[in-house]
């Protein structure tokens, strides 16, 4: 039987027999009717398609439903129970024109997927919103579930009368109904006009008690379009939604203008959504955000950044995706990869947040580069064969890889070329459904460049190369001869040609100065760089100087050594990412020890401006003190990287991104009883770090600190959850209670998740987060077999969503030993036939551990 999955033939073989086009022209159509009155558990849903098809065919439509009231197909009656199986709907006996008519009961999830109901805890108000990339608007209504299926969409929603609801069209005004809710409340009813045509995954319906604020900008059309910011209450007053208006407005005029094209919808929404499962979601016009992005504490300058990101990177997606969208889901990366380009170039050269392309490199490209590396790699033209390998594609090769290389791309056929060949694109499949040929014919046209060849070496070849310096030089340090080395993976060799800069930097009264550089291009295993035999030897050498090339660096010797000693000393913040990226990649790799890349780290993070690379680097360096240095240094390294980034935390200035991020570092790396002291004193005020409030957020971080050193109780969660009964305050307890480090507390947290399934989707990410804390390591050893037990049922009986965050977030990983290795390789060997997405899913957690068990090896030499 299906389950609930779609494979690429069988949406190919219902493409066949069935036309987004109607015999009148007027295309396939919805009308979704909505009764959204009926309780806390379902909905109403009612569904009429009218589409064209193959004269006596059959086929079948999606929908996940309780029940089925009624099925009607060109005025004949059909028996729900037996068409219905799975989560599919048999249609036989297809007209010409056909009109279908399916009305039934949905259920509300709690998973963030469907259409999601969410209860505040600060007041009781109830919030919907629907979320439905990649197959889950079958949740909500019955529908033919293809991204190549593209039709209009009319919906009519009956809801509390003091709800806001908001979808796709503009919102109209809702007509107040005699009928009462289930409550005594007053209801209405609001009917929205018909979308344009517009694949079902970006529908979109939000509604409940949301405030909302308004505004409105000129398109280049000459258009007025209407601008709304939404969140719910009791985070209303923490939303600063003019500097998201204004955002908006600058992303709309950037777009506008580079892509020639105006914008396509007729109203632009955005509003901020409990418990999502991703930043935000391109529903047209009608963004749905994470709300990570309202504040109600002081954030980082990376989380501020990565919101502007975010934001624009979801307005590209208006004409990348939704204007424009792939057949089918291996082109995936048409959508995702654009936007993370687009957003990039964007957030550089039409916001404040102007070093874009550093957080790119620190954040974007080591997510590729990680990723590339996994067993699951792919191209990034992927193969996608079913629903649930399009599910675990939303990675760092179709985000992150896929915007390196439309990059450099972009770079190879001139910036302005590259723009018009994608408003060429627009302008020629707007409101239709392309594949990567069709965009690529159009940036030949407008470059003269043939890009068959680029496009099989980058979009349909897997991995990453390796480029490494080689240098000869004489006895008074003149270099004789330079090359660059190509490598690739023995499982995936290709040799891609780069461009890229090679930068010489040399000590010059206290700066590492670039003294030299020179571009070119690399080809093949081995390319001579003649012009830089002569010149006399720097103290590092920096290849892909300028982040031109997708590519991995390595540092040589004596460069490496300089880094650890002088990365500070390095003015431009491009140049400082690039030598973080190959030190922390080489130490990945095996090549340099990860004592090494702590002392670097220690070392030179205090000076580093770029909020990003700050994050990410301290983020690796936990990884390396907890997974990757030698079992026999593990414990004084933990304590020395605590201790150093506690010293940090007092040398940065007062009030400044740096001293929160130190801060926060600090609490989780604490590893001893004189740390958790000082995390305590600082929670409880009895130290204080000048600049530095210890506000709701950070208080908790704390809390969570002190509660895997054992230092603090389930009691005094408890005591801090009555003080912020929100769900943010709910998902931090959640996350502390899990970290408590007794066998009872990570029983009841396993327990919670895998033998209850009520827990909504953030408790579950933030409960298995406190569960995996590494102060807790040792107690991880009992759950190694529960583990690999539940892997089957809880992938048979779960939603995706829920299924991926307890598969990856339960894994032991901070164990990191050949004990694990060989548990999760007895797994995969038994089970050779598991579905390959869970497989998958499990592959990468073993490359985890293999790959640390290797570092460790070369960290004890």
């Amino acid at each position: 039987m299906p389950g609930e999955n779609l494979t690429r033939i069988e949406a190919q073989e219902r493409r066949a027999v069935v036309s987004p086009s109607t015999s009148s022209g007027t295309g396939m159509s919805y009308e979704v009717t909505l009764d959204l009155t009926r309780g806390p558990e379902i909905f109403g849903s009612r569904t009429v398609v009218r589409f064209t098809g193959t004269e006596g065919a059959d086929t079948f439509i999606d929908l996940i439903a309780r029940d089925i009231r009624e099925i009607t197909l060109n005025g004949r009656s059909i028996d729900p129970a037996a068409a219905y199986s799975d989560s599919r709907i048999a249609l036989t006996g297809l007209e010409r024109d056909n009109e279908l008519v399916i009305d039934a009961d949905c259920l509300y999830t709690n998973t963030g997927e469907g259409l999601h109901r969410f209860v505040d805890p600060v007041d009781g108000e109830v919030y919907l919103y629907s979320q439905f990339e990649v197959p889950d608007s079958r949740r909500m209504y019955a529908v033919f579930e293809q991204p190549d299926l593209k039709a209009t969409f009319q919906f009519t929603v009956t809801a509390p009368a003091a709800w806001a609801v908001v979808s796709n069209s503009p919102t109209p005004e809702p007509t107040l109904r005699q009928a009462q809710g289930p409550d005594g409340e007053a209801t209405a009813t609001w009917t929205f006009e018909p979308t344009p045509r517009i694949s079902s995954y970006i529908t979109a319906l939000v509604a409940g008690p949301y405030e909302s604020t308004f505004s409105e900008l000129t398109s280049a059309s000459g258009r007025v379009i209407p601008l709304g910011v939404y969140a719910r209450k009791s985070l209303w007053q923490h939303l600063d939604a003019d500097y998201v208006f204004e955002k908006t407005r600058q992303g709309f005029a950037y777009y506008e203008e580079k892509f020639n094209f105006p914008y396509p919808f007729a109203k632009y929404d955005q509003l901020f959504v409990p418990e999502f499962n991703a930043g935000a979601m391109e529903n047209a016009g009608a963004v749905t955000f994470t709300e990570t992005y309202v504040f109600r504490s002081k954030v980082t300058d990376a989380v501020k950044e990565r919101r502007v990101v975010t934001i624009l990177h979801e307005l590209a997606h208006m004409w990348f995706g939704d204007l424009v969208t792939m057949k089918w889901w291996n082109d995936l990366w048409l959508n995702e990869s654009f936007a993370e380009w687009a957003s990039t170039i964007a957030t550089a050269e039409a916001t404040e947040w102007t070093e874009a392309w550093t957080t790119f490199n620190a954040m974007e490209k080591t997510w590729a580069y990680r990723q590339d590396q996994l067993p699951s790699t792919h191209p990034v033209v992927a193969e996608i064969r079913d629903l649930d390998d399009v599910q675990v594609n939303f990675d760092g090769i179709t985000y992150a890889k896929g915007g390196s290389v439309l990059k450099q791309l972009a770079a190879w056929v001139g910036i302005e070329k590259f723009f018009a060949g994608v408003a060429a694109y627009f302008d020629k499949h707007q409101w239709g459904n392309t594949e990567v040929g069709d965009l690529l014919v159009e940036l030949e046209k407008t470059s003269g460049r043939e890009l068959g060849s680029w496009a099989k070496l980058w979009l349909e070849t897997s991995g990453v190369n390796t480029l490494t310096p080689v240098i000869e030089e004489d006895a008074d340090g003149t270099i004789t001869r330079f090359a660059i080395a190509q490598t690739a993976a023995a499982d995936y060799p290709t040799i891609r040609p780069h461009r890229l800069g090679v930068g010489f930097y040399s000590l010059e009264n206290g700066t590492l100065t670039r003294v030299h550089k020179v571009e070119l291009d690399v080809d093949g295993e081995l390319t001579e760089v003649p012009e830089l035999a002569g010149v006399a030897r720097p103290d590092l050498v920096l290849l892909n100087d300028e982040d031109l090339a997708y590519a991995k660096i390595r540092l040589d010797e004596r460069s490496l050594a300089t880094a650890i000693a002088h990365l500070r000393d390095i003015s431009d913040p491009l140049a400082r990412s690039l030598v973080w990226g190959a030190a922390w990649d080489q130490t990945r790799d095996a090549e340099a020890s990860a004592t090494d890349y702590v002392d670097l780290v220690l070392l030179n993070i205090g000076s580093e401006t770029e909020s990003t690379t700050v994050r990410t680097t301290l983020a690796q360096l936990q990884l390396a003190a907890n997974s990757y240095v030698a079992p026999e240094k593990r414990t004084a390294t933990r304590e020395r990287v605590a201790d150093g980034l506690w010293a940090l935390a007092g040398q940065a200035e007062p009030g400044s991104d740096s001293q929160l991020q130190f801060v926060t570092a600090f609490a989780t790396a604490a590893s001893s009883a004189t740390q958790w002291e000082q995390v305590r004193r600082l929670r409880d005020g009895e130290t204080v770090l000048e600049g530095l409030e210890i506000d709701t957020d950070l208080s908790w971080q704390l809390l969570i600190s002190l509660a895997a050193g054992g230092f603090a109780t389930a009691a005094h969660i408890e005591d801090a959850l009555a003080q912020d009964n929100t769900s943010k305050g709910g998902e931090l307890a959640a996350q502390a209670k899990a970290a408590l480090p007794n066998v009872e507390a990570k029983l009841a947290a396993w327990d919670s998740l895998v033998e209850r399934s009520d827990q909504p989707n953030t408790i579950v990410r933030s409960t298995a987060l406190g569960f995996t804390h590494p102060a807790g390591v040792e107690l991880l050893e009992e759950f190694v077999t529960p583990y690999f037990a539940m892997l089957l049922p809880i992938w048979k009986e779960r939603s995706y969503q829920i299924a991926q965050y307890l598969i990856t977030g339960l894994y032991p990983a901070p164990l990191a030993n050949a004990a694990l290795r060989d548990a999760t390789l007895a797994w995969l060997d038994a089970n050779a036939d598991a579905p390959a997405a869970l497989r998958r899913l499990v592959k990468e957690n073993l490359a985890g551990v293999e790959r640390a068990i290797a570092v460790q090896e070369r960290d004890a030499v």
